[in-house]
């Protein structure tokens, strides 16, 4: 069945007609079966069938194991634009996911509305003439990576396989590249983009050219983003892996990042992160260094006061591809999981507080948990100054990064259990543990404001973070593609622009 704008729009009226006279908004039920009216029924998916009940269970976290009243795959952009059009007029909430690895409730999932769901909008497109890449949202970079290595390029991406392209990218996103390229949203030439109305624009910097940069950074607030163009270069050898040490030589490996990391600009090639992982399997704690060359050289300067270190347990460290590299640092999917993040000055002091704050998290864990009932992991990684000098070289994006002048360092703290009883213990340690690190950071004037997107918690302020003069720009923009607020008000999940002053990124239905 062939459903033109008009059609879809009649059938809207008609909903939205009920709806008046009854002097409600149109139920979910109701907005299903639109979607249904309006063509694409054999893209829609109920309750208790098999693929509702798949993909409604294979999230990062159970905490975004919802329930939607039914579930939508695009196949086309067309697609996207029909949904959003029905969505949108009958005033029907809903979420959106692309690779599901935000464990933030609600983020990418929804109970009692319905999810639009991109997984089936997974291809990637090599264009040799202008050495970009297309790549559709419900693309993993496992998948992006195997597709253009076999025509020997890449990009700058996500450097665990299993994570999903859209989130990531509309978050900022790192990657190996970042020291040396910026951040993988300053890799974009150009996004394809849903707008509420179901309108379909090219913003690139020519084109639309504010919507351009507040996707940089700016997340879901604006529209559904069904293509990113990216520059590509050849995909050349890296050296890498993954070091395993005991973690009585956390001490010296901190002071090892400390110097790393003031020296990040002398060798922008060669990236370094410290985890503190709990692994309930050995029912101990490891720290686990991963290591990367991306001009492929083996055991680079950079690395040598890193690799003296010992015992060394385990080394995958070796020649190839990022593929295969990807492919190593993947975390465990299904458990009730909460993560938040700092950033904070390059200091010693710091560092080692929030390692000891860890470790003794983890023996409050395994008091309440049993030592083979969760997991958790303290990341600590450089964040270099030039991601906001790459930022301004390449037309600018609203992340506020230009504002940080030394190399800092950047924190992902994660707890995670099997039980889902424990849910909101959870959540409610990991951001007391967090808490305690930023109190002390701020005790030795070390805090930095910015708190990256794609590692936030819902009740952290990531895009307030990014700075006053960015937040109004992001205002501007979401008032200027969306000015019935769809994004804001339909999308409940993520982080709302328009939230940011009370720091409320979910609002309650009743308030919209």
């Amino acid at each position: 069945m062939v459903v033109t704008s008009s059609r879809i729009a009649a059938l809207a009226a008609i909903s939205l007609f009920a709806s008046a006279v009854n002097g409600t908004e149109a139920t979910t039920s109701q907005c299903c079966d639109v979607l249904s009216e309006a063509g694409l029924d054999s893209k829609l998916h109920l309750p208790g069938t098999s693929t509702y009940e798949n993909r409604t269970t294979t999230y990062y976290s159970r905490s975004n194991f919802l329930h939607p009243q039914c579930l939508v795959q695009p196949e086309s952009t067309t697609d996207v634009s029909k949904i959003i059009q029905v969505l949108s007029a009958n005033k029907c909430f809903f979420a959106v996911r692309s690779g599901g690895h935000t464990p933030n409730a609600g983020a990418n999932n929804i109970d009692d509305g319905v999810t639009i769901d991109l997984s089936n909008m997974n291809t990637t497109t090599y264009h040799a003439e202008n050495s970009t890449a297309s790549i559709q949202p419900g693309s993993r970079w496992g998948q992006v990576y195997r597709t253009l290595e076999g025509q020997g390029v890449t990009v700058a991406g996500g450097r665990a396989a299993s994570v999903g392209v859209g989130g990531f990218i509309l978050g900022g996103g790192i990657s190996y590249y970042s020291a040396k390229k910026g951040l993988v949203c300053d890799s974009v030439h150009r996004y394809e983009v849903v707008l509420a109305n179901g309108d379909i624009v090219y913003a690139d910097k020519d084109h639309h050219s504010d919507l351009f940069t507040a996707l940089k950074g700016g997340s879901s607030n604006f529209g559904i983003v069904t293509r990113f163009d990216l520059e590509t270069f050849p995909a050349t050898p890296i050296w890498g892996g993954a070091v395993m040490y005991p973690t009585v030589v956390g001490p010296q490996m901190i002071d090892i990042m400390s110097s790393f990391t003031r020296g990040i600009d002398d060798d922008p090639a060669s990236s370094s992160i410290l985890i503190w992982y709990y692994l309930p399997d050995f029912k101990d704690t490891f720290l686990v260094a991963a290591y990367e060359n991306n001009e492929g050289v083996a055991e680079a300067p950079t690395f040598k006061d890193y690799l003296a270190v010992q015992p060394q347990i385990t080394s995958t460290t070796r020649i190839t591809n990022w593929t295969s590299i990807t492919e190593e640092l993947v975390d465990q999917d299904g458990l009730e999981k909460a993560w938040f993040t700092l950033t904070f000055k390059n200091d010693v002091r710091i560092m080692q507080k929030t390692v000891e704050l860890h470790a003794i998290l983890m023996e409050e864990m395994k008091a309440i948990a049993g030592d083979d009932g969760f997991t958790s992991m303290c990341m600590l990684q450089p964040l270099p100054a030039s991601l906001g000098k790459h930022a301004v070289a390449k037309g600018g994006n609203v992340l506020g990064l230009e504002r940080i002048e030394e190399n800092a360092i950047l924190l992902l703290a994660t707890l995670g259990t099997t039980d889902p009883t424990l849910a909101t213990l959870v959540e409610q340690k990991v951001q007391d543990w967090v808490n305690a690190v930023e109190a002390y950071a701020k005790s030795l004037d070390g805090d930095i404001e910015y708190r990256f997107l794609n590692y936030a918690h819902g009740n952290q302020n990531p895009l307030g973070s990014y700075g006053s003069d960015n937040v109004a720009k992001m205002n501007k923009v979401a008032a200027k593609y969306d000015p019935d607020g769809v994004f804001q008000q339909l999308l409940p999940g993520g982080f709302k622009i328009s939230h940011v002053n009370d720091n409320d990124d979910t609002p309650a239905r009743d308030e919209l």
